[in-house]
């Protein structure tokens, strides 16, 4: 068990797109609390606002900046600045997602297009901007959040599960092209957020909700991230896959 307590030895600082709620907002709160200094990313300006004014009053560093990782200047103007204040990027988080699930035949084209530049081309924009300054580091970690759908399709989940396959192909590609680079995937269950909120089918939205009692709280991803940027250089935490003990 991770002691919450604890301070890092080495602060670093991570970046973290989709940090006004659920897992990035969560995972900002643990970081902080372990020391590093967190560069919060997201749409919703006064929740990311208030999450880094609520970080500053528990002794933490936290630095907010409007986001969207669909626009690749939002996403370049993000890393700029965290790496003008900073003088270095340690860690990127590429947390920010939707999830609206519908079948197929249900022809949501919107929402399926949404998903493939949210959670993938998301993604690409945030690793294409932090590339460079890693690379001239010559250090840096990306975690890239995908899902247990990266590992498993379900009806209604099939072009989430697409994006999601696609963070896991990403990311070992990336892993095996760099010998300087680490490169983590957290592959969440179910986990308490506001991502079924994002869900237009109501049918569908209704099913998903009746299974969240199991969920895990989503300060149970913020720990597996903070032990997978925690290890010594050499030692690349490569994947990692947390779930409720009672998800089939």
């Amino acid at each position: 068990m991770i002691d919450s307590s604890a301070k890092a030895a080495a602060p670093k600082v991570v970046l973290i797109t989709g940090a006004s709620s659920g897992i990035g907002e969560a995972t900002a709160r643990r970081l902080a609390a372990a020391g590093h200094h967190v560069v919060l990313g997201a749409r919703r300006a006064d929740r990311l606002h208030a999450l880094a004014k609520e970080i500053e009053t528990r002794a933490g560093d936290a630095f907010a900046l409007d986001l969207d990782v669909t626009d690749p200047g939002s996403v370049r103007s993000f890393v700029a600045a965290a790496h003008e204040r900073y003088g270095r990027v340690d860690v990127l988080v590429n947390n920010a997602g939707v999830m609206p699930l519908s079948r197929l035949d249900a022809l949501r084209v919107d929402e399926w297009d949404r998903m493939i530049d949210v959670n993938l081309r998301g993604v690409l924009h945030g690793i294409a901007a932090v590339l460079p300054i890693m690379g001239a580091q010559r250090e840096g970690h990306i975690v890239n959040i995908s899902s247990v759908s990266g590992l498993r399709v379900d009806p209604t989940a099939a072009v989430y599960s697409a994006t999601k396959y696609a963070v896991r192909a990403l990311s070992e590609g990336l892993r095996q092209e760099s010998r300087d680079l680490r490169v983590t995937v957290i592959s969440p269950g179910l986990t308490r957020s506001e991502l079924t909120e994002s869900i237009g089918d109501r049918g569908v939205k209704g099913a998903v909700e009746g299974q969240m009692g199991i969920a895990i709280p989503a300060t149970a991803i913020g720990d597996a991230i903070l032990y997978a940027i925690s290890q010594p250089a050499e030692v690349d935490v490569n994947e990692l896959v947390v779930r409720p003990t009672a998800q089939g």
